[in-house]
């Protein structure tokens, strides 16, 4: 009896770790890609925080914003595309820390904003620039997509809507 009681307890255990580190997860939302060359360390550093992020919400400072740069919504483009993101009101930093004030870009392909809080994943839809960069070159299938610029903390948890902006682009 006392060693099915052990197996239980360690089985329960087991199970409850791998749920609480995301384990369970079956929607891919974790899977890295290849065409994410900029997930480094701190990325997968931070990855054992659960998809709602830590406690720990750093303040949006009003008037703080993100945007493309010589982009607009319904411009007509070609692939490979060349991305240029802007932030005002927060400064650019390396993912890896907590910082008021600072935090990196996300670029969503298709996807709309990431609500506050809430870790952008990393996969092929979901590209993180944890290295600091602000500037990138993509490419595109022909057709309509939808670009959102993101940005998020350190520890890569969405700063919510207002440090995102979401425009349609026409790949020719």
């Amino acid at each position: 009896m006392k060693k099915r009681n052990l197996i239980l307890a360690v089985s329960t255990l087991l199970f409850g770790g791998l749920i609480a580190c995301g384990g369970g997860q079956t929607d891919g939302s974790n899977e890295g890609s290849s065409e994410d060359s900029t997930m480094s360390e701190d990325h997968a550093d931070h990855m054992d925080h659960d998809a709602e992020g830590s406690s720990e919400l750093l303040p949006v400072p009003e008037g703080a914003k993100v945007w493309f740069d010589g982009l607009q919504d319904g411009d007509a483009v070609s692939s490979p595309l060349k991305l240029k993101f802007n932030v005002e009101g927060m400064e650019v930093e390396p993912a890896g820390e907590l910082h008021a004030g600072k935090g990196h870009h996300h670029l969503l392909i298709d996807r709309a904003f990431i609500d506050r809080g809430i870790i952008v994943p990393a996969d092929s839809v979901n590209i993180h620039y944890g290295d600091g960069s602000t500037s990138t070159e993509i490419e595109l299938s022909p057709g309509e997509h939808t670009l959102t610029l993101q940005f998020a903390d350190g520890y890569h948890q969405s700063y919510g809507p207002q440090m995102s902006q979401s425009i349609r682009v026409f790949v020719e």
